[in-house]
């Protein structure tokens, strides 16, 4: 009798265990992206990151060698009072689309991005831009971003083209060789200034430069 009930206390508590194990059911695999997420290397610093104390001295030799010049132009332009901008800034989000819309465009065209050019840039003295967009700070130096791609003559700035493709910008809007003489014997230079002979292809195909940033002199404590 004892050994009868031994074995019905041994076959009770084996039959409860296989009921609890099978509610519980197989236990979830974590998803394949958090586990790469968490076996991902730390991204290393570009060699281009400098310190501080660099950076202080940058932005204190613009002021020495550049600043006092802006100020005595714009003098010379306008009474009204002129503070010259110290950088031009794009939010985190609108650099984040940027990035995934030129890739995108790149990726259609069959090219790839070579590098991202900083233009250095200045706002006429006007109330809107050829588009209809507002001046924000007329007369301020500024810059616009230009994606590169790598031919077999360099690397050039581009475009998207009305056919999909890929376009080198200097064959679009025309360009002045840096240090090359006027008919006038002036000194010209190289600019995106459109070339007036040919109008009609700077209203064709899709531009992938990005400008309308923020720009001003920097917030108290930066430098």
């Amino acid at each position: 009798m004892k050994n009868l009930k031994k074995v019905a206390t041994v076959l009770l508590g084996a039959f409860l265990f296989t009921l609890t194990a099978c509610q519980q059911g197989p236990k979830k695999e974590e998803p394949a992206e958090s586990k790469a997420a968490e076996e991902q290397e730390p991204v290393a610093p570009p060699e281009g990151i400098i310190s501080l104390e660099e950076s202080k001295s940058l932005y204190d030799n613009y002021t020495k060698n550049r600043l006092d010049i802006i100020h005595k132009y714009e003098a010379e332009r306008s009474t009204e009072k002129f503070e010259a901008a110290r950088f031009s800034s794009f939010s985190y989000a609108d650099i984040k689309q940027y990035m995934d819309y030129i890739e995108q465009e790149a990726k259609d065209a069959e090219v790839d991005i070579s590098s991202l050019r900083f233009y250095f840039a200045n706002y006429p003295d006007k109330a809107d831009f050829p588009d209809g967009k507002k001046i924000v700070h007329p007369r301020q130096n500024s810059i616009f971003i230009v994606p590169t791609m790598e031919t077999a003559d360099g690397e050039y700035g581009f475009y998207i083209g009305e056919d999909g493709k890929a376009k080198l910008i200097k064959n679009a809007v025309g360009q002045t060789a840096v240090g090359s003489t006027t008919k006038d014997g002036n000194k010209s230079y190289a600019s995106f200034a459109p070339s007036f002979a040919t109008p009609a292809i700077l209203q064709q195909g899709k531009s992938l430069n990005l400008n309308h940033s923020n720009s001003g002199p920097p917030p108290d404590g930066d430098f």
